[in-house]
C-alpha cells in the first residue's frame, strides 16, 4: 500500500468507488504526480481561512511559494502545506488558525469576507493581537476564482506536501 497512489489506494484497498467526476477542475493524476514529501525552502507561507457558510466546516489551508527545479530549470511554484479545515464553533477554528500560522510561522493570515464579513477578522483578531491578517473579498464566483489555480495544477506548478485526501476529494469532486 506505501507505493501506491491516494486514488489506488481508495480503489483498491479501502474498496470505494472513486471515478473521475466529469466537469471537476482538479483531477487526482495531476496532484498525485507532483506530490511531495519534504517542506522546500519558501519566500512566502500563508494561511488561507474559507469561514463557515451556515453548518459547513471551516476551511482553514497553509500554503507557501517558493523555488522549485522540478523541471529542469527554477521557477516560482505554489506548496499546499496542511489542511486544517473542521467544523467548529468560530473560537476553536480561530486557535487553529493563529496555531497553523505559528506552527508554519507564516507571513500573513488571509480570511475570505464574503461569509462573515468582518466576523472573520475580529475573531482572529481576539485570538491573538499580534497575527498580520488581511481581508479578502471575492468578486467572483467559485469556479471563475478556481480555474487558473488549477490550471496551475495541469502545468505541474502546484505540490502537495504530503497527502490531504479529504481536501483532495473535495477538489477532484
Amino acid at each position: 500500500a506505501k507505493d501506491m497512489t491516494p486514488l489506488a489506494y481508495k480503489q483498491e484497498i479501502l474498496a470505494e468507488d472513486t471515478e473521475e467526476i466529469p466537469g471537476a477542475l482538479w483531477r487526482q493524476e495531476p496532484i498525485d504526480k507532483t506530490r511531495i514529501v519534504a517542506v522546500p525552502e519558501l519566500t512566502r507561507v500563508v494561511i488561507g481561512v474559507d469561514p463557515p457558510g451556515g453548518r459547513t466546516e471551516c476551511g482553514i489551508v497553509a500554503a507557501g511559494i517558493g523555488p522549485c527545479r522540478c523541471k529542469g530549470h527554477e521557477e516560482i511554484h505554489g506548496f499546499v502545506l496542511a489542511d486544517d479545515s473542521l467544523k467548529a464553533p468560530p473560537d476553536v477554528w480561530s486557535a487553529r488558525v493563529i496555531s497553523s500560522y505559528d506552527d508554519w510561522e507564516a507571513d500573513r493570515v488571509l480570511g475570505e469576507q464574503n461569509f462573515g464579513g468582518d466576523m472573520v477578522e475580529s475573531t482572529i483578531r481576539t485570538a491573538s493581537k499580534t497575527v498580520s491578517y488581511k481581508n479578502v473579498h471575492a468578486s467572483r464566483g467559485k469556479i471563475v476564482r478556481a480555474e487558473p489555480v488549477a490550471a496551475l495544477y495541469e502545468q505541474g506548478k502546484v505540490h502537495h506536501v504530503g497527502t490531504f485526501a479529504k481536501l483532495e476529494d473535495e477538489m477532484c469532486s
